[in-house]
């Protein structure tokens, strides 16, 4: 059996396209909402909204997919808001207006999630799922090397010249689209589903989901709550004395790590098995963010974005493959939706909770204990009767 088939190529190549132009403007958005007069406050609400929205709607659309017995209209239409909503930002600066196209952004991506994931899993069996899984995070993290290289290298040329790049990024945007276009529906083993599905009937499935289901999301989602949003990293970077640039640079340099280890690492996964590769990427994070709360040493900290990078390759696509593997295959897309969904509403309070320890008690406190938090989610993986699923 062909492990990378044509549609996994597809749509690695489309999250390719589509992460290059949505980090082409992350380095950039807070300083453009800035620019247009948005307060950090009026900020911080548009990008939980937004974020509440796509964590939603990835269990609602997910079910849908399964449901309707569908893959490749979700994934087209996802990808197609999420294109149109890039210059929709530069057309207006009116903060409903903001507001309407950053949610178009994100409800994108809880539309296609889903079904895109579901897709991946349909390409493959159990016992080749890391590769698959993590070829994918590979490709759509070279556009989170891509895209912020070359927004640096526009703004360096074209200085605070915000509203072009809202513009150019929707040319690998476009590319994606039409990508996606070229993928088709396999036949899915079920009976489509003609009864009514409600915006939260994705929690029902948390109640008829298998055991082992239960006992992986909720051990992720126990970590979830410690794993903060990334920009702590970078404001550690910041303090430790790197420029605005620099802060930007090690961000790709990241993300660059991320990509080029994803699909080995998911490859060794499948041999060794999906929970023990995961449970090491949780070792790494723990010894990262045990470090920076330890170190001030610039070269120190970017050892440990390094590592960093070893952690997200093998954990983030591990993850949806070690989900889809304990899934029917009829409820594929609603398994990972339901655990993106929830994923998404702990991640906020992660955030929340970080910055609080930020505030009140600094920097080296919130590292070490998102760090001690992180023990115990190894020793429940580690203790719990949770299969490795390998070579199935």
């Amino acid at each position: 059996m062909k492990t990378i088939t044509r549609t996994v190529w597809i749509l690695s190549l489309v999250s390719l396209f589509t992460d290059m132009a949505s980090e082409m403007l992350y380095p950039i958005m807070p300083i453009y909402l800035k620019s247009i007069g948005f307060s950090i406050l009026l900020i911080g609400v548009l990008e939980g909204l937004v974020e509440a929205v796509a964590g939603l709607s990835k269990g609602y659309f997910g079910q849908l997919s399964d449901s309707k017995a569908k893959r490749a209209p979700f994934v087209q239409l996802g990808y197609s808001l999420s294109a149109i909503s890039k210059p929709m930002m530069a057309f207006f600066v009116y903060p409903l207006w903001i507001f309407f196209a950053r949610t178009t952004d994100r409800l994108g991506k809880g539309i296609r999630t889903g079904a895109r994931d579901a897709m991946l899993s349909g390409e493959t069996n159990k016992a080749n799922k890391g590769k698959v899984f993590g070829f994918h995070r590979s490709m759509d993290t070279f556009g989170a090397v891509l895209g912020p290289a070359l927004a640096l290298l526009y703004l360096y040329f074209y200085p605070e010249d915000y509203i072009n790049l809202f513009y150019i990024a929707f040319i690998p945007g476009v590319l994606a689209v039409i990508a996606s276009f070229l993928l088709k529906d396999k036949k899915i083993k079920t009976n489509p589903i003609k009864k009514k599905i409600s915006f939260f009937s994705f929690i029902n499935y948390w109640k008829k989901s298998p055991a082992e289901y239960r006992k992986v999301v909720l051990g992720l989602l126990f970590f979830a709550l410690f794993n903060s949003s990334d920009v702590f990293l970078l404001l550690k970077a910041k303090d430790a004395g790197l420029e605005d640039t620099w802060v930007i640079g090690i961000y790709i340099f990241y993300n660059l790590i991320y990509a080029l280890t994803a699909f080995p690492l998911g490859s060794f996964a499948d041999k060794i098995g999906l929970k023990k590769m995961f449970v090491f990427g949780l070792v790494i994070f723990c010894l990262v963010y045990f470090g920076m709360g330890l170190t001030t040493n610039l070269y120190a900290i970017i050892a440990l974005f390094f590592g960093y990078g070893i952690y997200a390759a093998a954990t983030e696509g591990i993850s949806k493959a070690w989900i889809t593997n304990i899934s029917k295959d009829e409820n594929t897309a609603t398994a990972v939706g339901t655990y993106s969904a929830f994923q998404s509403i702990v991640a906020m309070f992660a955030s929340v909770i970080a910055g609080l320890l930020w505030f009140y008690f600094g920097a080296s406190v919130t590292f070490l204990i998102t760090a001690s938090a992180t023990i115990l989610v190894i020793i429940y993986f580690l203790s719990s009767k949770i299969p490795a699923v390998k070579n199935a």
